[in-house]
């Protein structure tokens, strides 16, 4: 990819002003409610599986906060059973927790990455504040969220591997493969969960390093995304796309979120759930992956929920 391309892919892609000037939801509002209906049917066993990895000390950030200063999340407790005395022999126990937005498990929003001084839809960068967060498209902006028919493609299962080899390029052509080998059927409104095997490879290896590069979509796939109407994409990795990526460091961010206006969602656990659609067959389910009502936030953590 020659320097700054993405930004011409961008403006082909680009769907400002396709759901009106106001838009805050981007590529969500292909989650219309027949969409929704239709992901009912993907349910068929019962099967849930919980998609996060856990919240804690023990994550996938650098100690001394890597490029953007984040760190693993703190918890601390605040009550201790003991702390006071109640006739009645009650106990109780309250505690906090300090962590970016973005650590974990999470959903990258629309006023998570921009460029050029703008956001999706031409919101100005420079509205988002440090006293009050972003003025637009924050991320309770796409409540009711994520909820809908996913579809996850194994990429790590087509190439026979545990785990894609670090910077493995996943281009639109592998795309269209592991959909001919799945036997789905890529319908408007889909949410794509991609994995790469790169949750895995922290179970068994552990985080160090685990965040120096990684496999991840291409810039190109902005364009299959497009085309498919997909209404959001989630991955096991940290950050979607292949690292490095280029002179330009996170392109298809920049084409998906400030473009297209399509949420991310990151850090994902498809381990269990995939080994269970390779059992029998079947790809596709309904995904639940609310975010917290957070006023102001460019992301949020999530647990989402996917019911085969």
């Amino acid at each position: 990819m020659t320097r700054y391309e993405f930004k011409s892919i961008g403006q082909r892609l680009s769907n400002w002003g396709r759901w009106g000037a106001d838009d805050q939801r981007g590529t969500l509002n292909f989650l219309t409610p027949q969409v929704r209906l239709d992901a009912a049917r993907s349910v068929r066993t019962g099967q849930v599986f919980e998609l996060s990895i856990p919240i804690g000390r023990d994550g996938p950030q650098q100690a001394d906060g890597g490029a953007v200063g984040r760190i693993n999340p703190v918890h601390l407790m605040s009550v201790h059973p003991g702390d006071f005395d109640r006739p009645d022999g009650m106990v109780g126990a309250d505690d906090y927790i300090f962590m970016p937005l973005q650590a974990a498990t999470h959903w990258d929003g629309l006023a998570h990455i921009g460029y050029d001084g703008l956001l999706y839809n031409g919101v100005p960068a420079n509205s988002i504040r440090s006293m009050d967060g972003a003025k637009r498209h924050a991320i309770d902006q796409s409540l009711p969220g994520v909820v809908g028919r996913g579809i996850l493609l194994d990429i790590a299962r087509l190439h026979g591997r545990d785990w894609l080899a670090p910077s493995h390029p996943i281009t639109p052509d592998e795309l269209d493969e592991a959909v001919k080998q799945q036997n789905l059927t890529v319908r408007s409104g889909d949410v794509l969960l991609v994995r790469t095997g790169w949750r895995r490879k922290a179970l068994v290896e552990g985080w160090h390093g685990w965040m120096e590069t990684e496999p991840g979509l291409t810039v190109d796939c902005a364009g299959w995304l497009s085309e498919r109407e997909i209404s959001a994409v989630a991955s096991d990795n940290w950050a979607i796309e292949t690292q490095p990526a280029g002179e330009a460091w996170i392109p298809l961010h920049c084409v998906l979120i400030r473009d297209m206006g399509m949420t991310l969602g990151e850090n994902f656990n498809l381990e269990e759930l995939s080994e269970a659609c390779a059992a029998d067959g079947r790809w596709d389910l309904l995904l639940s992956a609310p975010a917290l009502r957070i006023l102001g936030g460019t992301g949020s953590p999530v647990s989402p929920i996917a019911i085969r």
